[in-house]
C-alpha cells in the first residue's frame, strides 16, 4: 500500500475551471501557498483575479478541478470592497467587533499593529482610503490567520501609503510566518515585494519569482518592457513556468485596463 503524503502547502488550486452562463471564467488553473511566502495574483480586467479568490475562500464551487485546504486551515480576508454608510455611527472599534468576540485589548493590539491605533472612535466614513485599509488588515488579523488573502489592498491609498502597507504586509509576514495572498493591479510595487508572481488570464499564463515574469515574453507584451528594467527585486533560481503560449484570444477577450 503507498503510504498517504501529507499536504504541505496551505492552500492549492488542481486544475481550477469555471463556466456560468456559456462563458469560460477560468480554465484549468494550478496555484499553490506555502507557509511564509507572499504570493501576488496579477492580469487585465476580467481575467479572473477576484473569481479565482472567492473559489479558493470557498464562496464558489469550481465546476472543474479541485482546491485543498491544510487541516484546519485560518484565513484573514480583506476583500475588495466595503460599502461605509455616512448615515451610520459605526465606529472602528465597533466595526471590528462585529468580527467576532473578541477582547478590547485583542482590538487595541491589532490596531496598534497595523499603526492605526488612533482610530479606534473614528466613524469608519471618515477614514481615509489608507486608513480604512489598516482598519481591514487588522479585521483579518484578528483571526490570527495562517493564510492571509488581500483583494485589491491598495484601494484608495495613495503613493506613500502603498509603501508603507506593503512594508507592514511583509513584516507581518515575516513575524507571523503566514502565507499571504496578494491580488493588485500596481505591478510595480507586487513585483518588487512578492516571493511568487502568478500571471492570469482566465488561465495561468506564466508564473515565477518577479524578475523571471517581468522578463517573460506574455507578461512583457501585455505589460511593456520597461517593468523588467525598472524593478528592484531580490535574486531568484526558480525558473518560470509558461502554461499557455496561445494568449492572444484571452487577451481580447477580456480587454480593459490593469485591474482586479
Amino acid at each position: 500500500m503507498t503510504p498517504t503524503v501529507p499536504f504541505s502547502a496551505l492552500i492549492e488550486a488542481r486544475n481550477v475551471g469555471l463556466e456560468t452562463q456559456g462563458r469560460q471564467l477560468l480554465e484549468a488553473v494550478d496555484l499553490r501557498i506555502e507557509a511564509g511566502e507572499i504570493v501576488t495574483l496579477i492580469g487585465l480586467n476580467g481575467a479572473g483575479k477576484s473569481t479565482l479568490v472567492r473559489i479558493l475562500l470557498g464562496l464558489m464551487a469550481p465546476t472543474t478541478g479541485t482546491t485543498q485546504r491544510r487541516p484546519g486551515l485560518t484565513i484573514g480576508y480583506t476583500p475588495q470592497h466595503v460599502e461605509r454608510d455616512v448615515t451610520l455611527p459605526l465606529n472602528v472599534a465597533a466595526f471590528l467587533r462585529l468580527a467576532g468576540r473578541f477582547e478590547p485589548d485583542e482590538i487595541a493590539r491589532v490596531l496598534d499593529r497595523v499603526e492605526a491605533k488612533t482610530t479606534t472612535a473614528t466613524p469608519l466614513a471618515a477614514l481615509s482610503g489608507g486608513e480604512m485599509q489598516r482598519v481591514l488588515l487588522a479585521r483579518a488579523l484578528l483571526r490570527k490567520p495562517q493564510l492571509l488573502v488581500l483583494d485589491e489592498p491598495l484601494a484608495g491609498v495613495d503613493l506613500t501609503g502603498e509603501a508603507e502597507l506593503y512594508n507592514l504586509i511583509s513584516d507581518i509576514r515575516d513575524e507571523t510566518g503566514a502565507g499571504v495572498l496578494l491580488v493588485s493591479h500596481d505591478i510595480h510595487f507586487v513585483m518588487a515585494r512578492a516571493d511568487k508572481v502568478v500571471f492570469l488570464n482566465r488561465r495561468v499564463l506564466c508564473s515565477g519569482p518577479p524578475q523571471q515574469v517581468a522578463n517573460h515574453p506574455l507578461f512583457r507584451g501585455t505589460f511593456g518592457a520597461g517593468i523588467a528594467e525598472s524593478l528592484a527585486v531580490y535574486s531568484h533560481h526558480d525558473h518560470v513556468h509558461d502554461h499557455n503560449e496561445d494568449h492572444h484570444e484571452s487577451d481580447e477577450a477580456d480587454g480593459g485596463g490593469v485591474h482586479g
